[in-house]
């Protein structure tokens, strides 16, 4: 062992020796970034600049997009007061909250989306379609979508508002119109459907507290001991099964 130590020793320096030469002869190039602000006498470079500053910005608000022109908002709102309803401040994790709720928004958008790509992404990718059209095609399904979900009110509203005449028909609706109609519209269903879902819980609760007081139990708090059966009642109702599919059917 101790004349094995040594030999060990002088393979090592002699690979970093070796590894060190080797690099010294052979410097590992490294890619380089340079970002240059400059005088420019064509025009083009300007607008191209200005167009990759007003994609940055569009980039920057896709999560929002997806917010307020999708099933999320209603989604996430439910689940929200799922939560609250049932007292777990930390089950399920935000995490997987918010996952499930992109999970089903990408499910139920899904024909929407589909029909966008077929429309209008996938003829302006092959040339069929210019930018302005492709924008047209593309943003009629999605409005679409979000004209079913929308109360006439909201709509209503956001007219009167905007200062825009009556309009003959949809189409003559902005999308600038639409989408926060659409918006607090789903707002509202979310917390319709909040409400119903608290209902059952709440007589729990009230249950629960009354025969604690009836028992003299004044110092035990009635959330720990109506937190089990409410658990217990979620699964025997196989509860996630139907708030998934009542959320779906709201879509419909």
């Amino acid at each position: 062992m101790k004349k094995a130590l040594p030999i060990v020793m002088l393979l090592v320096a002699l690979f970093t020796v070796t590894g060190s030469a080797y690099a010294i002869q052979q410097p590992i190039a490294l890619p380089k970034i340079a970002v240059d602000i400059g005088k420019s006498s064509n025009p083009s470079d300007v607008a191209v600049t200005l167009q990759i500053l007003a994609l940055m910005t569009v980039l920057s608000l896709a999560p929002a997009l997806l917010i307020m022109t999708t099933a999320f908002t209603r989604i996430i709102i439910v689940f929200h007061f799922l939560k609250q309803a049932l007292g777990t401040a930390q089950m399920p994790p935000s995490q997987i909250i918010i996952g499930l709720s992109m999970f089903l928004t990408f499910f139920i958008m899904a024909p929407t989306w589909n029909k966008v790509n077929t429309e209008a992404l996938q003829p302006y990718l092959n040339g069929k379609l210019s930018q302005q059209l492709a924008y047209d095609k593309g943003i009629e399904p999605i409005r679409q979508f979000m004209f079913r979900q929308t109360r006439e009110q909201d709509l209503g509203l956001f007219m009167k508002l905007s200062n825009i005449d009556k309009p003959n028909s949809r189409a003559d609706i902005p999308t600038l119109v639409l989408v926060p109609a659409y918006a607090i519209s789903e707002i509202r269903t979310g917390f319709i459907i909040g409400f119903v879902i608290f209902i059952p819980f709440l007589i729990i609760d009230i249950v629960v507290s009354s025969i604690l007081m009836a028992m003299g139990m004044m110092m035990l708090p009635p959330m720990m001991i109506s937190l089990p059966f409410k658990i217990l009642l979620f699964i025997l109702v196989d509860g996630w099964n139907l708030l998934v599919l009542s959320l779906m059917q709201s879509f419909g």
